[in-house]
């Protein structure tokens, strides 16, 4: 199967069907922020780890953002869970960060320490996720998996990525479909 750049999923929803049983991709949201000839990289957006924000960065306990500190870090996939990202809503007024990987006009995804610093002086974005690691597929791979019917796609929103609680992402990403996933058979059937 050709890679046509048009058919890119970048600024997607992948949404886990039941035919992912097992493993950190069952009943999974990935948000698609690369997405070529070469593979994709996603980060899942609905497994909120144990740890919290202070848990990593602990130059931050001094700062009075007990908001900030408490916040979940995301496990976003399998791959590299020692390195850590901010994805993360762009405002019009935005900062450059050293590493960001703008996705949309208003969802970027940085990977360095500066966002952190200014999210710590509260000089960040309003709405972002802490992650650590992502998923990643080699090329051509995640079109198989989406032809095996692995995967539904849907448009993403940044309600669902900043607004909707974790345990309900997939679902309200499932609706923008008009799927409803508790629907979804697990097993093959006859009619």
């Amino acid at each position: 199967m050709s890679f046509v750049k048009s058919e890119s999923l970048r600024n997607q929803f992948l949404i886990a069907t039941p035919t992912l049983e097992d493993g950190i991709f069952k009943s999974s949201v990935t948000y698609i922020c690369e997405h070529d000839e070469e593979g994709a990289m996603g980060i899942i957006i609905n497994r909120p780890s144990d740890l919290k924000f202070n848990d990593l960065v602990k130059e931050f306990e001094a700062i009075e953002t007990s908001e900030l500190n408490s916040q979940p870090v995301m496990v976003g996939g399998p791959v590299g869970l020692e390195r850590g990202f901010v994805l993360h809503q762009t405002p019009a007024n935005t900062i450059e960060w050293l590493s960001t990987l703008q996705i949309s006009p208003d969802i970027a995804l940085t990977g360095s320490k500066d966002i952190l610093t200014a999210l710590g002086e509260g000089q960040g974005p309003d709405k972002f996720l802490f992650v650590l690691g992502y998923a990643g597929w080699g090329a051509g791979q995640l079109e198989q998996e989406l032809m095996e019917n692995d995967w539904l796609t849907s448009p993403a929103t940044p309600e669902i990525l900043f607004s909707t609680p974790y345990h309900l992402r997939a679902e309200a990403a499932a609706k923008l479909l008009g799927v409803d996933l508790s629907a979804l058979a697990t097993q093959p059937g006859n009619a």
